[in-house]
C-alpha cells in the first residue's frame, strides 16, 4: 500500500464512506484530534514504560486498549458503516476508574495539571480529549441543524460522546493515581 496518494494535493480527503470533503471538514477535524490523542496515549505509555521503581498494574494493556478504541472512533467519525464504539466500551473506562478511586485519596481541591512527566502526560491527553469531544459536539450540532431534528424513537445509541466524556475522566484519575504510587505531593489549585 502507497504511503501517498496524491488524491489529498488540492486539499481534499476521502472519508471511509468514499465521499470526499475538504480537509477543514468537521470530521475531519473531529478524527484528526483523535489521532492527536491517540499519539500522546502513545508517548504516555512510553512514560510509564520508563517509570522507576512503580508498578501500575494492567496501565499498559489499559492504555493499548483505549489506542485500539481511539482507531474505532475515528472509524466512526470517518462514516465507516458499523457499530465502532459500544456500551461495555464506556462500561469498561467506568470500571477501571472506579478501581483506581478507590485507591487514591478523596480530592477536595482541584487539581493543577503538574508532577512528573507521566502525569502531565496524563492531563495532555485529559484536554486532547476534551478538545475532541468538543469537536465532536460541534460536529453533530452541525449535522443535527443540516437534517433537521429527528425523531427521537429512530435513533440508534450512540456512544461515542459519553466514550470520550469517560475517557477524559480516565485520564484525569491515571494522573492522581500515577502520582500517588508514585509518592509525588499533589498540585492543588491555590487562589491567591
Amino acid at each position: 500500500m502507497a504511503v501517498y496518494t496524491k488524491t489529498g494535493d488540492q486539499g481534499s480527503t476521502s472519508l471511509a464512506s468514499g465521499v470526499r470533503v475538504p480537509k477543514t471538514d468537521m470530521r475531519i477535524e473531529a478524527y484528526g484530534t483523535v489521532d492527536e490523542l491517540n499519539s500522546w496515549v502513545g508517548m504516555l505509555r512510553a512514560g510509564l514504560q520508563k517509570l522507576s521503581g512503580v508498578s501500575i498494574p494492567n496501565s499498559d494493556e489499559q492504555l493499548e486498549w483505549i489506542q485500539n478504541r481511539l482507531f474505532n472512533l475515528g472509524a466512526a467519525l470517518s462514516d465507516a458503516p458499523g457499530e465502532w464504539i459500544i456500551a461495555e466500551d464506556v462500561q469498561q473506562l467506568e470500571q477501571w476508574i472506579d478501581a483506581m478511586q478507590a485507591v487514591v485519596p478523596k480530592q477536595h481541591a482541584f487539581v493543577l495539571p503538574a508532577g512528573s512527566e507521566p502525569v502531565c502526560r496524563c492531563h495532555i491527553c485529559r484536554t486532547i480529549c476534551r478538545r475532541a469531544e468538543r469537536k465532536m459536539i460541534e460536529m453533530n450540532d452541525c449535522k443535527m441543524s443540516q437534517i433537521g431534528s429527528a425523531d427521537p424513537g429512530s435513533k440508534t445509541e450512540n456512544f461515542e460522546l459519553p466514550f470520550m466524556n469517560r475517557l477524559s475522566d480516565y485520564f484525569f484519575v491515571l494522573s492522581r493515581f500515577l502520582g500517588y504510587k508514585n509518592d509525588e505531593k499533589e498540585a492543588i489549585w491555590c487562589k491567591k
